[in-house]
């Protein structure tokens, strides 16, 4: 495989996934304010065009600098959105006991934006959703489970991590798995191997 790559990521997940599954890369985090980005969407953007402006904008704001610019930087972002309502991180546990009481019982959506840059231009993008069912939770079953994962949990955009104690939670996947961890690697992989 091509050594020159860059996972434009602050995402132990993302790295974990990319690693295990032999692709050689370093992994930086890119220099962008999501914030920031996220104010200039217009407010009815799709969620999967709203994952891969963001994806675009990580991977661009490594590629244009001189030393990464003969590098391929892969960027990527992932939404969770269930109807029209898009969910951001928790800020705190109160607010994932919140957030998982919204998505108990009811089957969410996960779209992840890819973006890969290489000398400045744009050679790849995609969007990847995969549906996700989560199990009818009462009050104790969320505080047990809010016990176990600690506040890392808030790391994660869902309140879940579906490769540890996700399971407990979640009833149905529909899709990449991979995607649920935060990055879709299927249809990446098949890329790169395509264009070596």
């Amino acid at each position: 495989m091509h050594t020159k790559f860059i996972l434009a990521s602050s995402s132990s997940s993302r790295y974990k996934i990319l690693k295990d599954s032999g692709f050689i890369f370093i992994k930086i985090s890119p220099d962008t304010d999501e914030e920031k980005i996220k104010k200039q969407i217009k407010k009815k953007t799709k969620p999967a065009l709203i994952a891969k402006k963001l994806s675009y904008e990580k991977a661009k704001s490594l590629n244009i600098k001189k030393k990464y610019f003969n590098h391929t930087v892969i960027g990527c972002d992932t939404l969770i959105y269930l109807g029209d309502k898009i969910f951001d991180k928790a800020k705190n546990i109160s607010e994932a006991k919140k957030k998982l009481v919204n998505l108990s019982g009811k089957k969410h959506k996960i779209v992840s934006g890819v973006t890969l840059f290489r000398q400045g231009k744009k050679i790849y993008q995609f969007s990847e959703t995969t549906q996700v069912k989560i199990r009818k939770l009462n009050k104790n079953k969320i505080n047990n489970y809010l016990n176990k994962t600690g506040k890392q949990i808030l790391n994660s955009v869902g309140c879940y991590q579906v490769e540890a104690l996700g399971p407990e939670i979640i009833e149905d996947i529909k899709g990449d798995f991979f995607n649920v961890m935060g990055l879709p690697l299927f249809k990446l992989l098949k890329y790169v191997s395509n264009n070596k």
